[in-house]
């Protein structure tokens, strides 16, 4: 029995980039884009932190902090640096 398909869900603007596979460049640098853009999004959401009182304030940014560490780690571990320091 074949099971029925989700149907596809709608793409936010400006989220879908075209990465052409075929090319080892292209890739990296979609993975580089991709992986900087998210480092941003942590970094002002601890930005935001910090200026909020909330109890779990210290514990969120310090998790956000190990996050952007990793990912840092892994820009660096795939040379994929680009100025991510």
């Amino acid at each position: 029995m074949d099971k029925p398909h989700a149907p596809p869900q709608p793409e936010q603007p400006g989220a879908h980039r075209e990465v052409k596979l075929d090319h080892h460049d292209s890739v990296r640098h979609h993975v580089h884009q991709q992986v900087r853009s998210e480092v941003e999004r942590l970094e002002r959401r601890i930005e935001t932190l910090r200026l909020v009182k909330s109890p779990h304030a210290a514990i969120m940014i310090s998790t956000y902090e190990r996050l952007i560490d990793r990912k840092k780690g892994f820009l660096q571990n795939w040379d994929l640096n680009g100025g991510v320091d």
